[in-house]
């Protein structure tokens, strides 16, 4: 679909969503590398994106690498289109639901740096963000270079910070920390052929399980990426289904095949 036309599906009042409620289960891994970033997101009802920066030239550019003269701002790509999506639905992303929408922001330059720069960005959009009273459409939280200080400190309350299995215990809210997060291979060893083993199965039962004790939600990446490791992850508690395939997900979890 031409982005021309997403736009218009997305942001015209009255419009007709393809998903009206999201999957709440369903995160765009390094989402900017679609062909429509958000939109190819939201046209399959995935509640959770991410988007990597870099502060160049004082401006937030969304790219994995180095960014070239090609990468768009962070504002263009994301900001921007969320704040009129959540003005066309009355205060949220999709139009039957008031759960926030996650944009995970992975930075990639010096943290403090970035974020003072992203901060003064995000400071245009506050009535779009949730600042911990779960009122806003639009959940922003801190991956990468962490500046958890900064964070943690800043008055507005503009960002959460995307956690670590390390993070679970120190007494971090959730309202602060939502999401914990780790690299699926720190976990467990099952290759999402044949059947995993009892000793990965109890793995990652037991971070979800810390992490739920906690009210935060649990997110791996360097997944399997295919319909056996998803179903493995999602019996195990695994909140976010960390994923490059958007349709293929969609199907998935709309489909009944989910136990």
């Amino acid at each position: 679909m031409h982005r021309w036309i997403l736009i218009f599906l997305f942001i015209t009042p009255g419009a007709v969503f393809s998903q009206d409620v999201p999957l709440v289960n369903a995160h765009a891994h390094n989402d900017y590398e679609h062909s429509h970033p958000l939109f190819d997101a939201i046209a399959n009802g995935f509640n959770s994106v991410e988007a990597d920066i870099h502060l160049s030239e004082g401006k937030i550019l969304v790219s994995h690498d180095r960014p070239d003269r090609s990468a768009k701002t962070l504002e263009s790509l994301y900001l921007k289109p969320l704040d009129s999506i959540r003005k066309v639905n009355n205060g949220s992303i999709y139009p039957h639901s008031a759960i926030p929408f996650f944009l995970i922001i992975d930075i990639k330059t010096d943290g403090a740096e970035t974020f003072k720069a992203l901060r003064d960005i995000l400071s245009n959009y506050t009535e779009s963000l949730n600042r911990g009273d779960k009122s806003g459409a639009v959940q922003v939280f801190i991956s990468g270079n962490r500046p958890f200080d900064l964070i943690i400190s800043d008055p507005y309350h503009l960002t959460a910070i995307d956690g670590r299995p390390s993070d679970l215990g120190k007494g971090f809210s959730s309202a602060l920390m939502p999401v914990i997060s780790d690299n699926y291979t720190n976990i467990a060893a099952w290759s999402g052929k044949g059947t995993p083993s009892a000793k990965d199965i109890e793995a990652v039962k037991r971070l979800a399980g810390r992490a739920h004790a906690e009210n935060k939600k649990l997110r791996l990446w360097n997944i399997p990426d295919n319909p056996q490791a998803w179903q493995f992850l999602l019996d195990c508690g695994v909140d976010l289904i960390n994923t490059d395939k958007l349709e293929e997900l969609n199907t998935f979890l709309t489909s009944g095949k989910p136990r």
